[in-house]
């Protein structure tokens, strides 16, 4: 362990944080390519499966699979699929709701999560949250009805894609906890790729489309490339720093939908739009300051019942 990772208030190294906005950048990128496709026709089940079928080779070729046995090695094989289709349950749902929503909106949706594993952790992993935890979940809710508004005519079924995209990687993040003290990381970067690949290939045939253009061509096989690229990034970008130095700086992905939606798809967020993701970024920033808030108390605290004190506080 580095002297940075160590020491939770070091100054958090300018290279973790260029790695994290690149990194960003690359999923926005993704987000774009992808609501470009399936406005041109493309089936966002398809689209998905593209992008973690040239996810897997990558990683194969990335991690040298060929020497690499560890990669294979699974202590729970059924856990290891089920955390796959949950990742893969998350990018074609996001997909879905690109087709009617704006890049800003989904991006919004999607930072709910946060607050979503927190309120999971409790009865899935044991770590139950404070109440100021949980009334930030709640401050947190109010933005997502901020922005779809339900009964306002607003709400439509774009809006029900996000938020089940958003439930799907909350799930995801929570098995990938739990599993991470048993499971390899190249294992579980490896199997998160292999099982929707193959479970999905029956159905290729169904939803597949040849693209009608090079340009649709560059952006089909871009998916897996760019996907893979940024979490290369954000990999490198948490060895030199911790999560809760790093943790703002995801929320620059608002920024970069924003200007690709405008750009690509003449889109601007709403003011509703806007509000609710300023609620929506201050309370999972909250929870992410709360969190090491103690995380550095449970270090000093002088014995385990002060500990637990500090939790539920």
């Amino acid at each position: 362990m580095t002297q940075q990772q160590s020491n939770p208030e070091a100054a958090t190294p300018t290279s973790a944080i260029l790695l994290v906005l690149c990194a960003c950048f690359s999923f926005a990128f993704l987000d774009a390519s992808a609501k470009y496709l399936v406005q041109q026709g493309m089936a966002a089940p398809f689209l998905a499966w593209m992008r973690f079928a040239i996810h897997l080779v990558l990683v194969m070729i990335l991690f040298r699979s060929w020497s690499n046995p560890a990669m294979f090695r699974a202590q729970s094989l059924p856990r290891q699929i089920v955390r796959g289709v949950f990742l893969f349950g998350s990018t074609v749902f996001n997909f879905l709701a690109l087709q009617t929503l704006q890049l800003a909106e989904t991006i919004s949706i999607y930072f709910f999560a946060p607050m979503v594993i927190t309120a999971l952790a409790g009865p899935l992993l044991g770590e139950w949250a404070g109440w100021r935890r949980w009334l930030a979940v709640l401050v947190g809710l109010l933005g997502v009805l901020v922005i779809t508004r339900p009964g306002l005519g607003t709400f439509g079924t774009g809006h029900v894609f996000a938020l089940m995209s958003m439930a799907s990687y909350s799930f995801y993040v929570i098995m990938t906890r739990h599993m991470g003290a048993t499971e390899t990381s190249a294992s579980l970067i490896f199997y998160s790729a292999l099982a929707p690949t193959v479970l999905m290939f029956p159905f290729v045939p169904l939803y597949g489309s040849m693209p009608q253009e090079p340009l649709h061509w560059v952006l089909l096989f871009g998916l897996g490339a760019i996907g893979a690229f940024g979490h290369y990034l954000l990999i490198r970008a948490y060895k030199q720093a911790t999560t809760t130095a790093l943790a703002p700086y995801p929320y620059s992905q608002m920024i970069w939908m924003i200007a690709l939606g405008y750009l690509v798809f003449s889109d601007l967020p709403d003011w509703w739009t806007l509000a609710g993701a300023g609620i929506i970024v201050s309370s999972g920033l909250y929870i992410v300051h709360r969190e090491h808030r103690l995380r550095l108390a449970s270090r000093t605290a002088p014995n385990s019942e002060t500990q637990e004190l500090a939790k539920k506080l």
